[in-house]
């Protein structure tokens, strides 16, 4: 499997330039909002969303200024979603730093998560976007409703696998989807093109978010079972398939043991060895590869060059990834 660094270098030029962009559109007349988007630039992430932009809009032509813009405008309305994220789920750490709620209060964190999608949506009208706006806003739409479908479902702690589908592709899939979408269409590629290319990225996101709630497993004993999961009562696919065919018993003592002590360490531990004894990690896997065949399969519909490849070596990133 390649390193992102190096996945990285056959764009190495684009995401230089996409930094220096991304900083300008984050500018605001107000000091303290200045002062949290320079913190939020300081601890990036990845920048996977950035690369699939860049990647899939190479695969049909040459950058453009478009490019740019619509990379920029994911960004932003990824960065305004784990902002208000954190809010929701109470979360004092993002990336291994404090969040923006954790050193300036909610308050302050859901004005910020505002901005960030108002400079968005701007962004794309100031400069005339309007396909990327309607895809990226399609995302927004997608990823609300994944999000309050999971909270209503959770609740009743029986969450059947198309439902959890449901969730990830709409919460975690749409937006890597807007990604491989407005690629192709900044570089003036129609919307058969670029409705494929949604396709491409919901089947990899699909895989990511599992390979995400896998890590919650010691997945490959990649570090320790974290059990944050279990601990908010969070049904995932390992968790589900095996609930799914268990005896009532079973199933009935682990979902009591889910409402009633998921914040101890021995029911996390417990849960976690029932998932592993009875096939719950072989069958979250086994649909990681499938949804990331898929994608490969959609993928290679398209004429073969080094952004194709590049974009074949990052879906398989996202599948073995270490974390």
């Amino acid at each position: 499997m390649s390193s992102l660094s190096k996945l990285k270098s056959t764009i190495a030029p684009e995401l230089i330039e996409f930094e220096k962009r991304f900083k300008l559109s984050m500018k605001s007349s107000v000091p303290l909002l200045d002062k949290i988007t320079y913190y939020i630039v300081q601890r990036k992430g990845k920048q996977v969303r950035p690369m699939f932009v860049f990647l899939s809009a190479k695969l049909f032509g040459p950058i453009r200024n478009e490019t740019y813009m619509a990379a920029s405008l994911i960004e932003l309305l990824h960065t305004a979603t784990l902002v208000h994220d954190d809010v929701v789920d109470d979360s004092h750490k993002r990336r291994g730093y404090f969040s923006i709620n954790a050193l300036w209060k909610n308050k302050i964190a859901v004005l910020v998560g505002d901005y960030l999608l108002s400079r968005g949506l701007l962004l794309a009208l100031e400069n005339e976007q309007y396909d990327s706006l309607q895809i990226v806003s399609k995302a927004v739409k997608a990823m609300s409703e994944g999000e309050l479908l999971q909270i209503e479902k959770s609740r009743k702690l029986n969450l059947d696998e198309q439902v959890y589908f449901d969730i990830i592709r709409q919460k975690t899939a749409s937006l890597l989807a807007a990604a491989c979408s407005v690629g192709p269409s900044s570089v003036g590629q129609d919307k058969e093109i670029s409705e494929k290319m949604w396709q491409f990225g919901t089947m990899a996101g699909m895989a990511f978010q599992i390979k995400d709630d896998l890590f919650d497993y010691g997945y490959k004993n990649i570090g320790k079972p974290t059990g944050i999961d279990i601990k908010e009562k969070k049904l995932t696919l390992p968790l589900i398939h095996v609930l799914n065919k268990a005896e009532k018993g079973d199933k009935n003592h682990i979902i009591n043991m889910i409402k009633r002590s998921s914040d101890k360490r021995e029911s996390q531990k417990y849960i976690i060895d029932f998932v592993k004894k009875n096939g719950g990690i072989e069958y979250a896997e086994a649909k990681m590869t499938d949804f990331k065949n898929q994608a490969l399969a959609i993928l290679s519909e398209f004429d073969d060059n080094e952004s194709r490849q590049t974009l074949n070596e990052l879906v398989e990133f996202v599948v073995e990834r270490k974390s």
